[in-house]
């Protein structure tokens, strides 16, 4: 079977592009046009292929690097690759999908959490506090709880947009999942207010804390 070129993949996304899409897109930050259904249905077909995602990434084409990272294979990425590759993943999706896809699968997603935790760039930092944020849910022996809702406390109020919304899903996961610390993670979001007018849908859970828990924890506690 002839190899797929990235200019035929670029071609097939073009031809996806929907200008409505595009505009629902860009008020969330993401500058591109292709239903992500369809952009799926793309990656099932092309199966995983690392060096057409490493092509297609090298693009920079927004809906190129969302493909790419559905049909990488994220163990084969090294540390300072990754690492490379989230400092350029400027909007939001392609940050989210590096994130969530392809660096929590990787053997450096540790090391690479310790790194981004502490970074001084708000949107690196981000990345550190979605694996924390993981790690609380899953694997959370070693963590200082107590220590993450005191940095929570002090900076979650004032920090830029995505910071905020990453230490506030930790603070919503801690108060969740962990009991003991319940009382103190409803409390800092009750006073900290963070994302308490958040329009949210119908049949949709807020994004503020304390709602947040609170109902999880109610469902849970359902027979």
């Amino acid at each position: 079977m002839a190899e797929t070129t990235v200019a035929e993949v670029l071609a097939e996304l073009a031809a996806l592009e929907d200008p409505r899409v595009r505009a629902v897109n860009e008020r969330h930050g993401d500058d591109h046009g292709v239903n992500l259904t369809k952009l799926r249905a793309v990656a099932k077909r092309l199966r995983t292929q690392q060096d057409l995602a490493h092509r297609l990434w090298e693009t920079g084409d927004t809906a190129a690097r969302l493909l790419a990272l559905l049909i990488c294979r994220p163990k084969a990425f090294e540390r300072d690759e990754l690492d490379a590759m989230l400092r350029e993943a400027r909007t939001p999706k392609v940050h989210d999908w590096l994130v969530n896809y392809v660096v929590r699968k990787s053997p450096h997603a540790e090391e690479l959490r310790l790194a981004w935790f502490a970074d001084p760039d708000p949107v690196v930092a981000s990345a550190g506090w979605a694996l924390t944020t993981e790690r609380v849910a899953k694997r959370p022996e070693g963590l200082d709880l107590a220590g993450l809702l005191d940095v929570i406390e002090a900076e979650m109020q004032d920090a830029p947009d995505r910071l905020q919304w990453a230490m506030n899903s930790c603070l919503a996961q801690i108060g969740i999942e962990h009991p003991e610390h319940r009382a103190r993670a409803l409390e800092i979001g009750e006073r900290l207010e963070v994302l308490k007018d958040y329009p949210t849908p119908p049949n949709c859970t807020s994004p503020f804390a304390p709602v947040w828990i609170t109902e999880i924890v109610r469902r849970r506690s359902e027979p």
